[in-house]
């Protein structure tokens, strides 16, 4: 998540906290700044704690997994317009999509598995080049950490 986007959650939490201040008097009247600043805050932040792992045999990302085994051929898409044919005309309905839209590129990630519904995945990530080595090599790699930057 871009970090200049916690200063709007910082805004939104006072202007709400502001309005349970005009309507009581005394010290309840900061509790609304000291409950919703950090509950903002803490949205934002949960919003964009998404992960894509490849660790033990195992592709996660978001709540969903799968087996290296299951992996087949995967693509890396890149620039506006086919990020957007990507994930609009070109995107199956059946397909598992985690998709940030503040990452410039997905990787499209084929399942194999006839057991899935899910044909194929639609994955944001920062390094898709360290994702698609993870997935062909079978290394543990994070390809978006808590340390990576837009």
């Amino acid at each position: 998540m871009p970090l200049w986007w916690y200063l709007p959650a910082v805004g939104l939490g006072v202007l709400l906290g502001a309005e349970i201040h005009m309507g009581y008097p005394g010290i309840r009247s900061w509790i609304g700044y000291v409950v919703l600043i950090p509950l903002c805050v803490l949205a934002l932040w949960r919003l964009g704690r998404s992960r894509v792992l490849v660790r033990g045999g195992t592709l996660s990302a978001g709540d969903f997994s799968v087996t290296l085994e299951q992996v087949g051929r995967t693509d890396v898409v890149t620039g506006k317009v086919e990020k957007q044919d990507a994930l609009g005309p070109e995107l199956d309905p059946t397909a598992t999509v985690l998709h940030r839209a503040w990452i410039r590129t997905v990787v499209r990630i084929e399942i194999t598995d006839p057991d899935v519904d899910a044909p194929y995945w639609v994955v944001s990530t920062r390094h898709p080049d360290d994702l698609v080595a993870a997935l062909s090599g079978g290394t543990n790699q994070a390809s978006d950490g808590p340390a990576d930057r837009d």
